[in-house]
């Protein structure tokens, strides 16, 4: 047995050390990263705007890989993935379809965090069969409430970042209150845990078609959620100033099989100002 055959049945448990792969498909060579155990249905992870591998909390991914296989890639156009990024939310979700299919996969769990969340609901609706259950959070459906106003308010946290010398996400996805403050500080170390060979940064071109596909979503009008069959777990902060939590009430209320959990003093990344709980949350619902 060589080397590398010896390192793929060696389980990854930490995102800190998961090598970067790639599966070519559809004209893209996809950038991914898969840990825990080799079984079971695998946790496909889909990311928010601007971000890559390295955006993910590893709090959240070694949480769930610790009994799930969890397999998190960027999208075409992305990081280390290669082609042009999609302007539209529909075109992501058939990427990441394709990205799924090129694994081998026959079903999988989604979990969907803000962007992501509504690239899950889109493949649940067009592939029904591929998806066993999802995890969204921080997001909404399509024409939700406030969603066209992300564009807005990433480029004023933006600027308010440069100002201040901190990450963007420190407003975006954190609360202003001291434990939201501390929260966010405590997220942006925890990215920066890995240190080798770590992900490329997002391009301003992809950056600008992501922010084109939100707003496009919210512009959309509100789709038929009731064909989603799948059980849902839906999360989020008290107070996401990104995608409102009004949206999560109502994708909740929406979805004939689902749970919603909103936590206090958070606000878009109240999961990851929250990891302990929400792991834990993830965990038992995947199990049910």
């Amino acid at each position: 047995m060589n080397n590398e055959q010896q390192a793929r049945d060696d389980v990854v448990t930490s995102f800190q050390n998961a090598p970067t792969h790639t599966v070519s498909a559809g004209g893209v060579d996809f950038a991914y990263r898969e840990l825990g155990p080799k079984t079971g249905v695998p946790v496909v992870f889909l990311t928010h705007l601007a971000a890559v591998l390295d955006n993910w909390d590893p709090r959240v991914v070694d949480g769930i890989a610790a009994k799930h296989r969890v397999i998190a890639f960027d999208n075409r156009g992305v990081g280390a993935s290669t082609g042009s990024t999609p302007r539209t939310i529909q075109a992501m979700a058939k990427d990441a379809v394709t990205f799924i299919r090129a694994l081998g996969l026959t079903q999988v769990d989604l979990l969907g965090f803000s962007m992501g969340g509504m690239i899950a609901q889109v493949i649940a609706q067009d592939e029904p069969q591929l998806v066993r259950k999802m995890i969204i959070a921080g997001t909404g459906p399509a024409g939700g409430e406030g969603i066209t106003n992300v564009t807005r308010l990433s480029h004023l946290d933006t600027v308010r970042g440069l100002l201040t010398f901190q990450d963007p996400k420190q407003f975006l996805f954190f609360t202003r209150t001291p434990n939201g403050r501390r929260a966010g500080k405590e997220f942006l170390a925890r990215l920066k845990e890995r240190t080798n060979n770590r992900d490329k940064a997002i391009s301003l071109k992809s950056y600008g078609a992501q922010l084109t596909a939100i707003h496009r979503w919210g512009l959309e009008r509100p789709s038929d959620l009731s064909g989603i069959r799948q059980p849902v777990l839906v999360a989020n902060g008290e107070t996401d100033r990104m995608v409102p939590t009004n949206n999560s009430a109502d994708l909740a209320r929406r979805l004939p099989d689902s749970e919603l959990v909103i936590y206090p003093d958070a606000g878009h990344g109240g999961i990851f100002q929250f990891h302990g709980q929400f792991v834990e949350k993830s965990i038992e619902f995947l199990a049910r």
